[in-house]
């Protein structure tokens, strides 16, 4: 009998050894989830807010291109047209300039469908992104005005720059720039058949300026993905601290032991 109760006794000391082994390691997983996580969810909300910031100054430069080139707004295309090629070519970035009188465009940098940019005009929208000209039909775009201004300025910008804006967050977002009904991703946009996923962390910010929204979240099983990267990188040291911390109590169980045979030996 005396037997039987020393071995049930030896293997709940052994799962007792096993149980606190293991806690800095499951505790240290769940510290590591719950950091990641935070992690994540701060990424996406100061991401958002970052990108709107880049995305206005984009968006500041072209107002300023449109407000140097807005002493020619007016006058008639052979009396503005140089200076305007003058302008644009000064900046690469820069598709065209387009002047306009009355919501009606009439005189343009470049061979741009006139009627296509009156409608610009006419729709009182600050910035839009344009994806059926009909001079390139398959470019993207980027038109900004002041729908307070006439005679006015379009500018005409490749939307080339603010991709390259959201691209610059290398780090699992995805953000994606809507312009009402219009929007652009890093690597895509509105005339693609799917949105990117955002599902993980979704955050939307607008911006003040310009109205336009940015959208940022990480893909369907990205935060399990990172879960399992990081996982396997801390586990080997969780796994060596829970077998120190196993070691220590097992030596301080065996000691207690001991401890107990002598007390009982001198009693006899």
């Amino acid at each position: 009998m005396s037997k039987i109760m020393h071995a049930g006794r030896s293997l709940l000391e052994l799962l007792l050894i096993m149980a606190i082994g293991l806690v800095p390691v499951v505790s240290g997983l769940l510290v590591m989830v719950f950091q990641l996580e935070k992690k994540l969810e701060e990424n996406a909300q100061v991401s958002v807010q970052e990108a709107v910031f880049t995305i206005d100054k984009v968006l500041d430069r072209m107002h300023r291109t449109a407000m140097l080139a807005q002493p020619f707004a007016g006058k008639t295309c052979a009396e503005a047209l140089s200076a305007l090629h003058d302008q644009v070519a000064r900046d690469p970035l820069l598709r065209s300039l387009t002047l306009v009188q009355d919501q009606e465009a009439y005189c343009s940098t470049h061979t741009e469908s006139l009627e296509h940019l009156s409608s610009f005009a006419q729709s009182r929208q600050d910035v839009e992104l344009a994806f059926d000209s009909p001079v390139l039909p398959n470019a993207l775009v980027t038109h900004f005005q002041d729908p307070d201004s006439n005679p006015g300025v379009i500018v005409t910008g490749y939307a080339t720059e603010l991709r390259n804006e959201l691209r610059a967050f290398q780090d699992g977002l995805m953000l994606l720039l809507e312009f009402g009904d219009q929007y652009i991703w890093s690597h895509g946009d509105s005339r693609d058949p799917q949105r990117p996923s955002q599902s993980e962390y979704a955050q939307r910010a607008v911006s003040a300026k310009y109205g336009y929204a940015v959208r940022g979240g990480y893909g369907q099983g990205y935060t399990a993905q990172e879960i399992r990267q990081s996982a396997l990188q801390i586990l080997p040291s969780l796994v060596l601290v829970g077998i120190a911390t196993g070691s220590i109590i097992y030596w301080g169980l065996f000691r207690a032991r001991g401890n107990r045979r002598g007390t009982a030996a001198n009693k006899a």
